[in-house]
């Protein structure tokens, strides 16, 4: 079909209209960009220098922290752009691209999460057959997966929305071309793009959702099970960041598909989440701190690690 777009380009109203508005709001994303891309980084650095940490788990966490880069590099930087230009544009075809790779990078962490849930399964409900379970085929296999079902999910909505025709308003009210505000500005009939976008979500999503609370309705079962009060807190605190980052994920999701027309709700769901998860994993890991102090030593005092 004919792309019958007729608009060049789209209007990003962001968060606020008042200048010194957007220098406070630029100066707070860029901290949060820089932040969410150094803990990132450094969690992606030590898993990969500390050879303790080359486990199912910390290779999960790798991928999830490479997908949180990808997915705030996609949304920030041409916010923080935004933020302080006169004119706060991007083309059609400049938004239908970001709105794919969101889906992509969203899609692709929600499946590695998923993952994850799994692995920690397969680690506190059957010990004994882990290392049978989650071998680096089936764990590569996994990351694979998320891949390529984020990819054709963010494909098949990014198909369906280049047909749309984009003739009359052209204000978009967030700082980022997420896919249901795009579809509110269509001059042509979107019915088959909302089936196609509740369809696919509801199929990606219910079935991540159902992975993770299936693994944890078998993880909390076997730590209640635990006789002893250091058992279960040992077991429960394998998971418990995993289960944290995985409801804000959700909660986050939720809102901005559920509301959005909410400034606010987008910006929570585009920059908390990557922000937050390495802080969540650092904080609450001891393996993790415990290498990264090791990883600094190295750096700072290498004679002592000869």
């Amino acid at each position: 079909m004919e792309n019958q777009t007729t608009l060049t380009e789209f209007i990003l109203r962001g968060l606020d209209s008042d200048p010194q508005m957007q220098i406070f709001l630029f100066l707070v994303f860029l901290v949060i960009y820089l932040i969410t891309l150094g803990g990132n980084i450094v969690i992606m650095v030590v898993i990969r220098a500390d050879s303790h940490l080359h486990t199912p788990m910390y290779f999960f966490l790798f991928h999830l922290s490479f997908v949180d880069i990808c997915y705030s590099s996609v949304t920030v930087p041409n916010a923080l752009r935004n933020f302080l230009a006169v004119h706060k544009t991007i083309s059609v075809n400049g938004c239908i691209v970001q709105m794919f790779f969101i889906l992509l990078s969203a899609g692709a962490e929600a499946l590695i999460l998923s993952a994850m849930s799994y692995d920690r399964y397969a680690a506190i409900c059957d010990p004994l057959r882990y290392m049978e379970r989650m071998s680096k085929g089936i764990c590569v296999l996994l990351v694979s997966g998320a891949w390529t079902i984020g990819f054709f999910h963010a494909l098949l909505n990014t198909i369906f929305t280049s047909k749309l025709c984009f003739c009359g308003p052209n204000e978009i009210n967030h700082f980022s071309c997420e896919l249901p505000p795009l579809l509110q500005l269509a001059c042509t009939d979107t019915l088959t793009n909302q089936v196609v976008l509740l369809t696919s979500f509801v199929t990606f999503a219910s079935s991540a959702f159902l992975l993770n609370l299936i693994s944890y309705i078998h993880i909390i079962s076997t730590v209640l099970r635990i006789r002893s009060a250091e058992g279960r807190h040992k077991a429960f605190s394998t998971f418990s960041s995993h289960l944290i980052v995985v409801g804000l994920l959700y909660l986050t999701g939720f809102l901005q598909y559920t509301k959005p027309s909410s400034h606010l709700v987008a910006a929570f769901y585009s920059v908390v989440p990557p922000l937050i998860n390495p802080i969540i994993y650092s904080l609450r890991n001891q393996e993790i701190k415990t290498a990264l102090r090791k990883v600094v030593g190295r750096k700072l005092f290498p004679l002592i690690y000869i």
